[in-house]
């Protein structure tokens, strides 16, 4: 018996991929799993751009709202819910839309993740600790020690990775270079992936015009509200980030705004330069083909 098929929908910031999504499920008669770190918590919808009310109602949605801001997740989480989500929806619709921008995401469920150690809290917790006494810099040099391979390799300004490795390092005993395999798993479905990419002058507009709206939307408001939760990891984002720097005295609202834009451009580019890589990807620009009629016709 051949396997189902799943939909992948991805792209950078502002492409406009949530509303394909949306389309798309509708003619298909499914539901969208969201692949967007952020979006799964709770209290920040204005800045993950969580899709409206209507929107909702149009088409049901997965994973979005619904962890207190507090709460630890991480790709390997994402992977074994949409898994879970992915089998129910394809026993009641026959497929599924996965949509977000989130490129691990993305890729842990595609490819599938290696099978970490479960961090235990009082190790979470304890790094968390020694983070906030001894800063960044005392993080990657931990790094170093305990992976010296590892360093080489990642993003160490990525404070959020740099942490995950060291916390499954101590939870695991042993470097976290030995427990990465790098092999996909094979999965029950095929997948079909869609890069929604817009040329990047219309990209970088729609970012600016976003911006704008959620600042009119209440972006100051929603970012106040959280801003003695500021350590958290969940609320590391772009849009976020610059407001708690004006909150803070360190820059004005203006420049702040202005901040946003452009660290949102830099976030989209960073998007784009990932999918380059992946050659299993259909690109699509809305200016030369119709996204919706191109996915429903591969």
């Amino acid at each position: 018996m051949d396997k189902p098929t799943i939909i992948v929908i991805t792209g950078p910031t502002a492409s406009g991929k949530s509303a394909l999504a949306i389309d798309v499920a509708q003619k298909l008669g499914t539901e969208i799993i969201s692949a967007d770190s952020r979006q799964i918590y709770h209290g920040i919808p204005i800045v993950t751009a969580m899709p409206s009310a209507e929107e909702l109602s149009n088409v049901r949605h997965h994973l979005i709202d619904i962890l207190p801001l507090d709460a630890y997740y991480s790709a390997s989480m994402f992977e074994e819910d949409a898994m879970g989500i992915i089998e129910d929806m394809i026993s009641r619709t026959g497929t599924a839309v996965v949509c977000g921008g989130s490129m691990m995401y993305v890729d842990a469920l595609c490819n599938g993740i290696d099978e970490l150690p479960t961090v235990p809290d009082h190790i979470r917790h304890g790094l968390e600790n020694e983070l906030k006494q001894n800063g960044e810099e005392w993080l990657r040099e931990e790094l170093h020690k305990l992976d010296p391979e590892y360093y080489t390799k990642v993003d160490l300004k990525n404070t959020k990775r740099v942490f995950h490795a060291v916390e499954i390092i101590r939870a695991a005993g042993k470097p976290y270079t030995e427990l990465r395999t790098g092999k996909h798993q094979e999965r029950p479905f095929h997948i079909k992936k869609f890069l929604l990419a817009p040329d990047r002058s219309v990209l970088f507009d729609r970012i600016n015009r976003r911006v704008d709206i959620m600042v009119e939307s209440g972006l100051e408001d929603e970012a106040r509200r959280v801003y003695d939760l500021r350590h958290l990891n969940s609320l590391n984002t772009v849009g976020l980030k610059e407001m708690f720097t004006w909150f803070a005295g360190d820059m004005d609202r203006t420049t702040a705004i202005e901040r946003i834009k452009k660290n949102t451009r830099v976030y989209a580019k960073k998007q784009l330069t990932w999918w380059a890589r992946d050659k299993g990807i259909t690109p699509i620009d809305p200016a030369t083909s119709d996204p919706l009629e191109t996915i429903l016709k591969n």
